[in-house]
């Protein structure tokens, strides 16, 4: 029997509430065995910001992926999406596998948005994306949606399999599907429902695969977010608030992040700023101090968010729809993302008050045997009491 890895599992999209469904048998006994809550996650509560800071322990504003869809002052021109993997986009904080490395910890990840990136390093010119002076990953995969949660698994499993000198201690693994779901048919769909159970069986398979390695971990499991109910009765057409010769969108949805037009700006702002119902604007430094958002360079000059289930779009649509969606505030129910750990550095049987994303880099550090750092916007106080010392 080895040392304890440590297994970092992302369900993107999982409420806490999922758990009530009845379909969840392995992530419901890990939770009662281990240590749960309801998470907060970072404003926006959007994929790439929230995965960002759960490894990192910085909110969005402060580690730079301020969005899913993002621009920068310093490269004009470009568009930061999903699939931007230049290290430009990432180097301003420091994820949990990059310090590991560094301190002589190997690591593997399968997958995890971010962990494709050659952090610390910048693009070689005319290489055709060739990376200099990064850190990585010792074992890292390419995201692909096509590869099944099974074959995620089994490649976790076979990295636990490897002898000691090669074998990862510390471990991501990344689950989209539940989230997918939700998009498509909101998260009381019994599609969604169905999508739990699917990765509450793959849940299951880690464990059992570990057991029968006779592989100690610590587990811990999170969502980046949850998902609200939405659909085409509750939108706000944001060409019907403002003229559209006055701004250029870069996101909408369940916010909205919007550039002035040069001269136009007093016009904008007598649009936006004014009361409207289910939606309220800002100046970006001008959002409220709780959302920790605002500050960074590359949020654009307002920023509009709905009420939960509302959806600002660019215009109105005569399309019937319903689904769901995240970005609202992060403090609303809806938002609140799934947390369980369990393990043998956890106290079992805990139930714990809610707490910040910004808190898990620092209970990784504890579990990893990893200084904390100086900057972070998370403390692992909500862990004390049930870390075993």
């Amino acid at each position: 029997m080895g040392a304890p890895v440590t297994i970092l599992v992302s369900i993107d999209g999982f409420r806490p509430d999922y758990l009530d469904r009845g379909v969840t048998p392995n992530l419901s006994a890990l939770a009662a065995g281990g240590v749960s809550a309801s998470m907060r996650p970072s404003f926006p509560s959007v994929t790439f910001p929230n995965h960002w800071t759960l490894v990192t322990g910085k909110v969005p504003d402060h580690h730079g992926i301020v969005g899913n869809r993002m621009e920068d002052p310093a490269r004009p021109g470009e568009t930061f999406t999903m699939a931007s993997d230049d290290p430009f986009w990432w180097n301003a904080a420091e994820p949990i596998w990059v310090t590991a490395e560094k301190a002589g910890v190997r690591t593997a990840t399968m997958f995890w948005p971010g962990a494709n990136v050659g952090w610390g390093g910048t693009i070689i010119p005319d290489s055709h994306g060739a990376i200099r002076d990064a850190t990585r990953p010792k074992d890292w995969q390419q995201f692909n949606q096509a590869v099944t949660g099974t074959s995620r698994v089994d490649a976790v499993i076979d990295w636990m399999r490897r002898p000691e000198a090669t074998r990862p201690r510390f471990v991501t693994l990344y689950f989209d599907t539940v989230d997918s779901a939700g998009h498509a048919n909101g998260p009381q769909a019994a599609a969604t429902t169905q999508a739990v159970a699917d990765v509450d069986v793959q849940i299951g398979r880690l464990v059992q695969g570990l057991r029968e390695l006779r592989q100690p971990a610590n587990l811990v499991i999170v969502a980046d977010h949850g998902m609200a109910a939405t659909d085409s009765t509750r939108t706000i057409p944001l060409d019907r608030v403002a003229n559209v010769t006055d701004y250029r969108l870069l996101e909408s949805g369940p916010y909205a992040t919007l550039f002035p037009v040069a001269g136009r700006e007093a016009a904008l702002e007598a649009a936006l700023l004014r009361p409207h119902p289910h939606m309220t604007c800002w100046r970006k430094n001008a959002v409220p101090a709780r959302f920790r958002y605002g500050g960074n360079p590359r949020i654009p000059p307002y920023v509009c968010l709905a009420e939960p289930g509302w959806l600002i779009l660019k215009s109105a649509t005569a399309d019937a729809f319903h689904g769901g969606a995240h970005g609202y505030d992060n403090r609303a129910p809806d938002m609140a993302a799934l947390f369980i750990a369990s393990g043998p550095a956890f106290v079992g049987g805990k139930r714990l008050a809610g707490f910040d994303n910004t808190d898990i880099n620092p209970l990784l550090r504890d579990l990893i045997g990893l200084p904390m750092a100086a900057g972070l916007d998370g403390s692992d106080a909500p862990f004390r009491q049930v870390l075993k010392r």
